[in-house]
């Protein structure tokens, strides 16, 4: 490993593969001559026979220390696994048994964490009793609480990660989320703290032994020679200071060793030396919609403790239909995608009178029906490009993930068809990029692998949030192609999510525009410029620049501010912007009636001319 190479890595490494050799070796070689007694040489100082000296039984210092190497790594090194063990189960226990009962072990942790660890250890071997076992349970539970601590932290940074998402929505498990996609990305701060906590360990038994806790005779390790040594410390001080040396050089060795191979953890993804072409595997028959509606949503609430975000959405979408979804940034756009594909963490709350895809209801929980039908028949294109997908794991194996849970094809075959998919999204050498990781992607061509990714399955419905907000013209442009294409290929139906509304326009047939939790205007394309008759959808249309734009003037924009989603507006939620609002918009909320919910959907007058300074910009 080339991380290694560095004259610390080197360092480490001889180290490490000393006191290993030690350990297995140590006591073959020289287990008698540690064990013999000599009477005649009690308490000698250092010799040629003897390096170290003798004890008070006359038995060779140095060669003890050396036995000893074993028993102290071993059970350092056991009760380091456990305390790992304990405390990644418990940091990650808001992943793996949701947030509720996690709160609930994250605070016992957090409890935990402020006791000193030698107290802790010192409490738990008075419980679990003296001897060598009771002291791998002690030290292994003192040292979880900080483990867990850390790894709570790490896992909650990378928990809302956009690949997290997509593996949850292929349906994949809670634990394999956590062993494929959480652990390889915290691997690195978790290998050098564990490293640190095995030396820790050390120094921990030797405490422990040397106290009379620890191992007993007529065993022995570095802490009872420790204890054996202070005895005679002023006449003898060898016999104290080697055991000492042994923990100190050991502890080195874990912690230097940890630190110059933890920058290479994480990249360890199989790589496939040959991928032969198959043909494309039968995809998994699904039950069909009754009628062309492949998605249905009927008075659609998303709750928060502080916020409603989403107030009573109601549309469908049908089969090979292209719907976008517009409005400014904190209307619910987002959020209404998040809950189609069951994305809503607690303390969120997802309600419908009906939400129906491809068959299913949605609105009973996750189920095995449920993660099978997500998993293969809707595609989620997120708006980030590099965090869509996993760091640590080559590009063609995060899509052949969702192809061995769902279509349960061997590993061989998901990967040959996760190829097949990179081509068929017009990626040049998908052969190559298969085995390539990430980074090396530019961003329009995550991107196309992302859709990739979506058509491992039989999508019946492609959900791209924002896809090309990351991205230059030129690449918007191809992306946005690519996925007309794929729609026409596949006859899945788009739901398109942009701040664009121009794009928007251009991409789809139907626009459906959000403020503040509510569709305010759902309306034909071809009508959107022409005859939009809701003053928020206006004033979106009046806020794009185009080439007749007077560069003299600034920039229009739409006065004040989006409504607060902590706040349940009284009446229309657009009234404080409006330029029509009456008391009757202040009074009462307009329903969503013949395509549009405003209270003067049917007047003309254009809305005032000149532009506003102030205010909330449309991006």
């Amino acid at each position: 490993m080339p991380r290694l190479r560095t004259p610390l890595g080197l360092t480490a490494a001889a180290l490490l593969t000393l006191l290993l050799a030690t350990a297995l070796l140590a006591p073959m070689l020289w287990g008698d001559r540690a064990a013999a007694v000599d009477t005649g040489n009690i308490l000698q100082g250092a010799s040629a026979a003897h390096w170290a000296g003798t004890d008070a039984l006359g038995r060779d210092v140095f060669f003890r220390v050396l036995v000893a190497t074993r028993l102290s790594v071993a059970l350092a090194l056991l009760a380091t696994g456990l305390g790992v063990l304990t405390g990644l189960l418990l940091g990650a226990a808001p992943l793996l048994v949701g947030d509720r009962a996690g709160r609930l072990v994250t605070a016992a942790v957090n409890i935990a964490v402020a006791f000193p660890g030698l107290l802790l250890a010192l409490s738990f071997a008075v419980v679990f009793g003296v001897g060598a076992t009771g002291a791998v349970l002690a030290i292994g539970f003192a040292i979880a609480p900080a483990f867990a601590r850390l790894t709570g932290t790490l896992v909650a940074s990378i928990a809302a990660r956009d690949y997290i998402a997509a593996a949850r929505i292929a349906g994949v498990g809670r634990f394999r989320v956590l062993t494929r996609h959480v652990l390889p990305n915290i691997a690195e701060p978790l290998v050098v703290n564990a490293t640190v906590a095995a030396g820790g360990a050390l120094l921990a038994f030797a405490g422990l032994s040397f106290l009379g806790l620890g191992v007993q005779a007529p065993s022995y390790d570095w802490g009872r020679l420790l204890g054996e040594g202070l005895t005679s410390l002023y006449v003898h001080p060898l016999a104290a200071l080697v055991p000492g040396v042994a923990v100190v050089l050991a502890g080195l060795a874990f912690n230097l060793t940890g630190e110059a191979v933890a920058r290479g953890i994480g990249q360890s993804t199989p790589l496939f030396t040959a991928t032969r072409r198959r043909k494309d595997p039968r995809p998994v028959a699904l039950a069909e919609t009754a009628g062309d509606v492949v998605l249905a949503v009927e008075g659609l609430r998303v709750t928060f403790p502080t916020a409603t975000p989403v107030r009573g959405l109601t549309f469908t979408v049908r089969r090979g239909e292209a719907v976008g979804v517009v409005g400014e940034s904190g209307s619910g756009k987002t959020l209404t995608a998040l809950a189609i594909a069951q994305l809503i963490e607690e303390p969120g709350r997802v309600r419908a009178e009906r939400l129906e895809f491809a068959g299913q209801d949605l609105r009973n929980g996750p189920s095995r029906a449920q993660r099978r039908v997500l998993g293969t028949s809707l595609a989620m294109v997120f708006q980030d490009p590099m965090t869509s997908f996993n760091p640590t794991q080559r590009i063609g194996r995060q899509l052949a993930e969702a192809a061995q849970q769902h279509q349960g094809l061997s590993r061989r075959r998901a990967f040959d068809r996760a190829v097949d998919r990179l081509r068929a999204v017009r990626l040049p050498a998908p052969e190559r990029r298969a085995h390539q990781f990430p980074h090396e992607f530019s961003g329009g061509m995550r991107q196309r692998a992302m859709i990739g990714m979506g058509l491992m399955g039989t999508p019946k419905l492609i959900v791209a949030d924002e896809p090309t907000t990351a991205l230059d013209v030129t690449v918007q442009r191809q992306v946005l192609a690519l996925l007309q294409d794929v729609r026409h290929t596949t006859a899945a139906a788009l739901l398109l999510i942009s701040h664009d509304i121009t794009v928007v326009g251009q991409v789809c047939e139907r626009v459906l525009v959000m403020y503040a939790g509510r569709i305010v205007e759902d309306v034909p394309t071809a009508d959107l410029s022409a005859r939009a008759r809701h003053p928020y959808t206006r004033a979106l249309l009046a806020a794009v620049p185009h080439l007749g734009t007077d560069r003299n003037l600034p920039l229009t924009v739409i006065p004040g501010r989006p409504a607060d989603p902590r706040e349940t507006p009284v009446g229309c939620a657009f009234a404080p912007r409006c330029p029509y609002a009456s008391d009757l918009c202040r009074r009462e909320d307009p329903p969503l009636e013949g395509g549009v919910a405003c209270w003067h959907a049917d007047l003309t007058v254009a809305p005032p001319a000149e532009p506003a300074r102030a205010g909330e910009p449309v991006d």
